[in-house]
């Protein structure tokens, strides 16, 4: 295995972010770039994220080795998603894309077998980067809240898969209960923030905070999905205190068939 190849459809961005409320774009892609250097202890430091996102990766019920598969990792991030992509189905051909140039550089540095391969491009431009389907599947890790328009790029999605390819999106979406937006708020105030100062990135994991905060419920973003044109979504939450906080939202990629659509929670994995 050796350091995968990475290629590069985005300008580097130099300027350090600004610490508002939430981060976009250019500015989002910044504060990851900046943060990446500490990023992989941090999360290290997170019970269960490695393991639950392998959870997820397997709800996406692909075939055990996954030869002649391919796969997209959307918001790779420094390869965490695509390490638990790998661990489900190691012979599979694997795409790995995110915005943050430094984040990437982390994730490419690592060792992938040649199957590997990452893009540093933002999700709505997948196209111009060179990304083009059809893939079997789509992985996307802490992706959706972080874009200006997830409803563009539910559908860029669900354009470069091939009928009935499956999607598994592992998120922060809150049950709605608030009891899980209050603890919620409870760990960031006593780790996150804290955490994030520390490093320098306050900015950033403020970000995260309200980011979730303000986005989709579970139920919500598992509507999203059908309306992009994705039949059988269900969500299965996470064990642990992530219950209720963080969720896998499955579908797979209408082919124009007859099909029942799921719509209740699900344990898949």
């Amino acid at each position: 295995m050796t350091p995968a190849r990475t290629t590069s459809h985005e300008p580097s961005a130099s300027h350090r972010p600004h610490t508002g409320e939430l981060l976009h774009d250019e500015a989002l892609a910044a504060a990851f770039d900046h943060a990446a250097r500490s990023y992989d202890r941090l999360v290290a430091a997170n019970p269960g994220y490695h393991a639950h996102l392998r959870r997820s990766a397997r709800r996406l019920r692909l075939p055990a080795s996954g030869a002649g598969l391919r796969l997209l990792d959307l918001g790779c991030g420094t390869g965490a998603s695509t390490a638990a992509l790998l661990r489900t189905v190691p012979l599979a051909e694997i795409t790995a894309v995110d915005a943050s140039e430094g984040m990437l550089e982390r994730a490419a540095a690592k060792r992938w077998p040649p199957t590997v391969r990452f893009v540093h491009a933002p999700v709505e431009r997948l196209g111009a980067a060179g990304v083009n389907g059809p893939y079997d599947a789509a992985f996307a890790a802490y992706l959706f809240r972080n874009v200006s328009d997830p409803d563009a790029v539910l559908a860029a999605v669900r354009a470069l898969l091939r009928p009935g390819g499956r999607l598994a999106v592992h998120e922060y979406t809150l049950s709605g209960r608030p009891s899980d937006r209050l603890v919620w708020t409870a760990v960031c105030r006593a780790v996150v923030l804290p955490a994030g100062t520390l490093t320098g990135d306050h900015g950033l994991y403020r970000h995260l905070w309200r980011s979730v905060v303000g986005f989709d419920t579970a139920r919500e973003f598992a509507a999203r999905v059908r309306r992009a044109g994705f039949d059988q979504v269900r969500t299965a939450p996470m064990p642990g205190w992530q219950t209720g906080i963080v969720h896998t939202v499955l579908g797979r990629a209408a082919d124009g068939t007859a099909s029942a659509r799921l719509t209740g929670q699900g344990e898949a994995g």
